[in-house]
């Protein structure tokens, strides 16, 4: 006689009943049981429903489909499509000529030149539309960010710190967090940027003051607040994270990132991120880069579009790949969910919809990556879409509209 997993034996008692109910008990029991995906879709009369599998790109490929097999109108789509690529951005120049002047005396190079416009969108892990050239190695600014978020993800995942809210001074003895004020400072408030941490970091000042160190983004002075009430976005704060965290691991960032995610996730080898010419530490009696959260003054994250798409669908994926959890769920689930207490509608260095402002044509379930140059990494689970959009000209609410119109009730 074949022996049923429990979970199934416990559901077969249960035919007789309502079906209805059959089905809800099944799913419960299953769930606590820890049934096979293919368990959990028998129905209380044996029927074995098929399970499709979830599709991953392998390393230098990604299947396309076209979008009638995806359930999206072709013909909205691509309309979609042709107004994206009229969307070139006025804010960073192609020759990126007028950095200085926005952001202040660059600290890393820059590249001669971006691409133009650019962008993929990916519908149920398929590619569905692409335009421009989306194999481009540009800086992506701020979205490097959400890029930083994750490795500090990884590092709470890893155990290597034990609460998200603990100080940071806990684990920093190098004198950037012993003062009244720094010592505070949580990863959680770095992490949602109201550290207020107080201090000077690879030339540049916490508090933005002098229009040639910051450019058009100089700011008035003002007194600190107390971390964790007030919030500012602030390239210095994010960037003492970074070192932080590169205390922590005693390994440069970028190998972090590649060997934990970009390598697993099958992106090529043409990413960089490229530190300032002058976060260079000593750790352990070797020299190490300390990378920036965004390309403000200069270096930063340089990756192309399908290297993006791939960060992108490993969240919309809860941080899974294939058959391994590179990043826990539960971090995924609370740096794109969880809106802090102060400030705008922002997880752990990922831009929330919870309110529906952002982005009010999206689910207010879906965020992104984002940074100058409106580069743009959007992430939408109720739709299972990835939009990744380069260098275009304001908020991609109006592409998300006009791609979300596409998808077939």
């Amino acid at each position: 006689m074949k022996t049923l997993p429990d979970g199934l034996f416990l559901a077969q008692q249960l035919k007789e009943k309502d079906m209805f109910k059959n089905q809800l008990y099944l799913f419960l029991i299953c769930a606590l049981l820890s049934c096979s995906e293919k368990q959990r879709q028998t129905t209380a009369t044996g029927v074995s429903t098929p399970v499709e599998k979830v599709y991953y790109p392998e390393e230098g490929e990604w299947e396309q489909k076209k979008p009638e097999q995806v359930g999206m109108d072709a013909a909205l789509l691509a309309q979609a499509v042709e107004w994206a690529k009229t969307q070139e951005t006025t804010q960073i120049q192609k020759d990126f000529s007028t950095q200085a002047e926005i952001f202040g005396t660059p600290l890393g190079p820059l590249p001669a030149e971006r691409a133009n416009t650019n962008g993929i969108i990916i519908k149920d892990g398929y590619i569905v539309a692409e335009w421009g050239d989306t194999k481009a190695v540009d800086p992506t600014y701020s979205v490097a960010k959400s890029f930083l978020s994750t490795l500090a993800g990884l590092t709470l995942d890893r155990g290597m710190i034990e609460s998200i809210t603990d100080p940071v001074a806990k684990y920093m003895q190098d004198g950037g967090y012993q003062s009244e004020q720094n010592s505070k400072v949580t990863w959680e408030y770095h992490l949602r940027q109201t550290s207020e941490w107080e201090g000077e970091l690879w030339g540049k000042k916490h508090d933005f003051v002098g229009k040639e160190a910051y450019g058009r983004g100089e700011r008035k002075p003002r007194e600190l607040q107390e971390p964790g009430t007030f919030y500012e976005y602030n390239d210095v704060r994010i960037n003492r994270l970074a070192l932080s965290l590169l205390r922590l691991w005693n390994k440069p960032l970028p190998k972090v990132l590649e060997d934990e995610i970009m390598d697993p996730i099958g992106a090529s080898e043409s990413w960089k991120w490229v530190p300032y010419e002058n976060s260079i530490v000593e750790i352990g009696g070797e020299k190490m880069p300390s990378v920036s959260g965004g390309t403000r003054w200069g270096g930063g994250l340089w990756i192309n579009t399908r290297d993006e798409a791939r960060f992108g669908y490993l969240f919309l994926r809860d941080g899974k790949w294939e058959d391994k959890q590179l990043i826990s769920q539960k971090w995924v689930n609370k740096a794109t969910t969880s809106r802090g207490t102060v400030g705008p509608d922002y997880g752990y260095l990922w831009w929330l919809n919870t309110e529906g402002k952002a982005w009010p044509d999206a689910p207010t379930t879906s965020y992104a990556a984002l940074g100058a140059g409106q580069n743009t990494i959007w992430i939408d689970p109720e739709h299972d879409i990835v939009i990744v959009w380069r260098w275009h000209n304001g908020n991609p609410n109006e592409l998300i509209k006009r791609v979300l119109a596409a998808v077939k009730e």
